[in-house]
């Protein structure tokens, strides 16, 4: 997928960070047509006072993007949400399904005294903002000498999943990660600051963009064994188990349409909210287009074995913020091995 991001000077910055995020295009890419186009920084009176939008141009079949010159955009996530709008709604145009969330390849050491071989297994975590995706991967980079031997991380906040007569197949978009500093162990981001921009790091919801996976293997396509959503709002007890797995397409659709999540203070939102499928940027748009799809991959998880449920992270309630990732990141592989 090939994009063209034009910006004004002064939002020069924020644009040029976006090299840590996003692959950037080759020569021959450059000059071919653009699947989508963004445009930062455009005069507020040019869009009718919006602050942003975007138009689906369906004679050309180029998605466009529009961002207004003002101080309330001045912000690196304005160029990581549209470009992740735009991605979007063109792969809902091509039969894929959108997700908000992470995922990673995790190959598992095994036990040899109880004769298990080294396994691995790929795992989709799906969540809005503060849900607890960033957060788990950072819970099982933690717990790697106990339980993993590698981990590549597909996607870090946007991919996209694909029905394949094989199985349910996720790609990323990102090659890297837009993540709070918080939210990291300690020392985490400083270990990679040869190539880490921070941004704002002497402020509250401080910044970090970081380089974690090459291209190759974002958009290489590895096959969905675990698709989970991050609830990041119950409490851990008898009947709610930290990994609890729904039962037919209806039961696992009903959770994930309904996204909810404790909103952790990284946006304006406060309290238990809801985003529909956790993904603002483009189903909440085109709900049309996404419903029939979400209908058809969850039923074809279900036929193809995907095992489909959510994970508690209870990121969202105080004083769990990292045992609850951490826990909920335990408890998955001891499920995978068995144990």
């Amino acid at each position: 997928m090939h994009f063209l991001f034009f910006f004004d000077r002064e939002y020069r910055a924020l644009a040029m960070s976006l090299v840590n995020l996003f692959e950037l295009s080759g020569h021959d890419e450059a000059r071919a047509k653009p699947d989508g186009i963004v445009l930062f920084g455009l005069p507020p009176e040019a869009m009718g006072h919006e602050l942003t939008t975007f138009y689906v141009d369906e004679t050309s079949n180029v998605v466009v993007g529009a961002i207004a010159k003002s101080e309330e955009v001045d912000y690196f996530g304005y160029c990581k949400k549209m470009t992740l709008t735009l991605h979007n709604t063109i792969m809902m145009r091509r039969g894929r399904l959108p997700v908000h969330g992470a995922m990673c390849h995790l190959r598992l050491r095994g036990h040899a005294e109880a004769g298990q071989a080294p396994t691995s297994f790929n795992v989709v975590i799906v969540g809005d903002s503060g849900a607890g995706k960033s957060e788990t991967l950072e819970a099982f980079r933690e717990l790697a000498d106990e339980y993993i031997s590698d981990m590549t991380i597909i996607f870090d906040d946007m991919g996209s999943l694909q029905l394949s007569p094989a199985g349910l197949l996720g790609y990323g978009t990102e090659i890297g990660a837009f993540v709070r500093l918080d939210d990291l162990s300690p020392g985490y981001a400083f270990g990679h600051f040869d190539r880490s921009i921070f941004m704002n790091p002497d402020r509250g919801n401080a910044r970090v963009v970081v380089p974690l996976t090459e291209y190759a293997q974002v958009v290489a396509g590895y096959p969905v064994d675990l698709l989970l959503y991050a609830n990041n709002y119950e409490h851990v007890t008898d009947d709610a188990p930290v990994v609890e797995f729904c039962g037919t397409a209806d039961e696992a659709l009903e959770v994930f349409r309904a996204g909810y999540r404790a909103a952790k203070g990284t946006t304006d939102e406060r309290g238990l909210v809801r985003t529909y499928f956790a993904n603002p940027f483009g189903p909440e748009q085109l709900r049309d287009l996404h419903e029939p799809l979400a209908r058809q991959y969850f039923e074809g998880a279900f036929e193809r074995g995907v095992k489909v449920g959510q994970m508690r992270t209870r990121l969202g309630i105080e004083g769990w913020e990292r045992e609850g990732p951490r826990q909920a990141a335990e408890a998955l592989f001891k499920l995978v091995l068995g144990e």
